[in-house]
């Protein structure tokens, strides 16, 4: 009987949710009316984008 161990695609999910995260601030910034609520948009597909490359990073 031999011991595995399985790996864990808890990146590939954590990077798939905050990268949909980060689409619909995209959204936000191309569709918002106001350029408060465009740099809203902007900070939020920037910030969670990077937090998904990091979380591919911390998990691999």
């Amino acid at each position: 009987m031999s011991e595995a161990s399985i790996e864990s695609d808890k990146e590939v999910g954590v990077a798939l949710a905050l990268g949909a995260i980060a689409v619909v601030g995209a959204i936000v910034l191309f569709g918002h009316p106001s350029q408060i609520g465009k740099a809203w948009g902007f900070g939020a597909a920037f910030v969670f984008a990077v937090c998904s490359v990091v979380a591919v990073q911390i998990f691999d």
